[in-house]
């Protein structure tokens, strides 16, 4: 104890020798998070690399959005990517200036960039530093300058050159691979956030590979993009002067909403967001003139918000969720704003538009009669949420909640959800508590597709799991940003996954189609010799880790999660633990899929599971 004492007593050393000075591609390099968010591979839509892509394609918007130049072209290969606009052009004095000075560009003159996206002059620096290789060349009136990096430093310049070339903007960048571990962009993740610009952006053409993007009716086409069941009535299309919103309904649970400011998706929503949605139900019920719950009014809403802000406020460099208040110095409050807006022209739409009113009273009124008949249900099964004592039965949670800590790390946050005590248990053991919660099922959940909501309030392990979750009332309360499902590789595992999906995609839709829900993948073989151990994830994968094993080599077959030992469950559920992402497109309609795959068609069913077999030979330890 006097040992320890002694020790806790040396006070730790501070002298000038602590005080470091980084130059500022050093700072980015070594922090890339502070303006990137996460690195990643390029698995997920928010990885790093599409973000380099969006930034630099900000500006290219930002010149369309100043009525200069309506053709972008993007062009990805091999990890290398171009982007050419035909706006003004950078001017070209000022070519090196605006790729490697921080705090340097024209958006902090409003009269030139009244409102864009990027206010801080960071944007493509921060690319330029991220980057093995970056290439900016402007041509403006017959005349073109080029500067060429590696890690921002600078390492060819051309003087004022004359080319024949149409103004605009080149910038060719390689995300550096020391930074950005075997990246690959996926034409999946580029092409949705093309699609945004374009919807955003109406007359906006985007080629993308040759591929060619383009918006006549705005955000009208981006909901009929994202939709993935019917509306109840066509799409409400109000605009005016710095804003933008469509709405319609249809018969899913939860609300779905589309937010942007100054064309920046905000998949987290904010002040805009909170004042719309605010706006929303308080018009709708003045049009009525009904005491209707906000609730039943809101229910199965699809919607989507793009306002233009002056100087706008972001809660973090990537731009995820608006903080401004006001629209601008001298403009009215953000809320003001929408909710002058909304009550004038979306009650003058509805007096206009009697089919559509009817049709929205009717939804509003199916909704409170579907609350009204499971009212007293709900509020046992509120209570018995309360009651039970979520962190020992069902939940082991994270320290970011146990704590109470308001959402501090979200982003970084997760839940396994996971079936059996020994699956949970080696889970529990080997995460990160501060950041990973466990939810333990107790055998199968039921198949809920074809019920009502009334069943996640008398189902216990559903009610349980919405507890823990936090969306009873929308996904603003959501305590964690991925929900894993973590299942064994087997037949059963598979049955759970699709349960748990089914149920997601049931009542809570929008917590897959705003990239919530994940698949936990888990090696099926473990090969090792006595110098090295080798997790494979395929069949494809473990004859490569035999081949590089050589001899004298140990081959086991995991068969459940269960079995892999806490030690050995840390290198899976780590930073880099692979997970499959769960997503929705307008083409999978859900309820077409529900009904077959989870509907009472059983030989229907059948015959495509026998017609589509595929047969695995049992893998003998060698």
């Amino acid at each position: 104890m006097d040992e320890l004492n002694s020790t806790m007593q040396q006070p730790t050393a501070y002298n000038d020798d602590d005080i470091k000075t980084l130059d500022w591609m050093e700072h980015i390099r070594r922090r890339p998070g502070m303006y990137i968010g996460k690195l990643g591979d390029g698995t997920f839509a928010d990885d790093g690399i599409y973000v380099l892509l969006k930034e630099v394609l900000d500006n290219s918007i930002d010149e369309y959005m100043m009525g200069y130049g309506k053709t972008i072209e993007v062009t990805v290969e091999e990890g290398t990517v171009s982007v050419r606009d035909y706006g003004r052009g950078v001017p070209l004095g000022k070519v090196v200036d605006v790729s490697s000075k921080m705090n340097t560009g024209a958006k902090y003159d409003s009269k030139a960039f009244k409102k864009s996206v990027g206010l801080n002059g960071v944007g493509i620096k921060a690319v330029n530093a991220l980057s093995s290789y970056f290439l900016i060349a402007s041509h403006r009136d017959g005349e073109c300058k080029r500067a060429e990096y590696s890690k921002a430093i600078i390492t060819d310049e051309s003087g004022i050159l004359p080319t024949d070339e149409p103004n605009g903007t080149l910038i060719y960048f390689i995300p550096d691979k020391e930074i950005f571990k075997d990246y690959q962009y996926k034409d999946e993740f580029i092409e949705a956030l093309l699609k945004n610009y374009v919807f955003l952006n109406s007359g906006l053409t985007i080629l993308f590979n040759g591929k060619k993007f383009h918006s006549r009716n705005g955000l009208v086409d981006l909901l009929n993009e994202n939709m993935t069941t019917e509306p109840l009535y066509p799409i409400i299309h109000i605009e005016g002067e710095d804003i933008e919103v469509v709405i319609t309904h249809s018969n899913q649970y939860g609300e779905e909403y589309y937010s942007f400011v100054n064309g920046q998706h905000t998949t987290q929503g904010g002040t805009h967001l909170s004042a719309f949605r605010e706006a929303l139900g308080r018009v709708i019920k003045e049009y009525y003139n009904k005491n209707f719950e906000y609730s039943d009014i809101r229910a199965g809403v699809v919607a989507a918000i793009s306002i233009k802000v002056e100087e706008p406020v972001f809660e973090s460099q990537t731009k995820t969720k608006l903080g401004s208040k006001d629209m601008g110095p001298e403009g009215p409050s953000v809320g003001k704003f929408i909710g002058d807006f909304i009550k004038k022209e979306l009650d003058n739409y509805l007096h206009k538009n009697p089919d559509t009113s009817d049709a929205l009273l009717h939804k509003i009124q199916e909704s409170e009669k579907e609350r009204k008949a499971i009212a007293g249900v709900t509020k046992l099964a509120r209570e018995r949420a309360k009651k039970a004592n979520l962190h020992n039965k069902k939940l082991r949670d994270c320290r970011i909640h146990l704590n109470d800590a308001k959402g501090d790390n979200l982003e970084d946050s997760c839940i396994f959800i996971t079936e059996g005590d020994s699956a949970s248990g080696s889970i529990t053991k080997s995460r990160d508590p501060n950041l990973q919660a466990v939810f333990s099922l107790r055998g199968k959940p039921l198949n809920s597709y074809g019920l009502t909501k009334k069943i996640v309030y008398e189902n216990e392990e559903f009610n349980l799991l919405q507890a823990a979750l936090n969306i009873e009332d929308g996904l603003e309360g959501l305590r964690y940003n991925k929900v894993i499902i973590a299942t064994d590789a087997d037949v059963d595992g598979m049955h759970i996954r699709l349960l748990l999906i089914t149920f997601f995609l049931q009542f809570f839709p929008d917590l897959i189609k705003r990239n919530h829900v994940y698949i936990l993948q888990t090696p099926l073989f473990r090969v090792r010799n006595k110098q090295k151990t080798w997790y494979c994830y395929s069949e494809e994968e473990r004859v490569n880790a035999i081949a590089a094993a050589g001899k004298n080599v140990e081959i086991t077959r995991f068969k459940g999660l269960g079995e892999i030992s806490p030690d050995e469950f840390k290198h899976f559920i780590g930073k880099d633990m692979r997970l499959d992402q769960v997503t929705m497109k307008k083409e999978d309609l859900v309820k077409d899929m529900l009904e077959f795959y989870m509907g009472k068609n059983t030989m229907e069913r059948q015959n495509f599971i026998i017609d589509n077999l595929v047969v695995e030979e049992d893998v003998v330890n060698e």
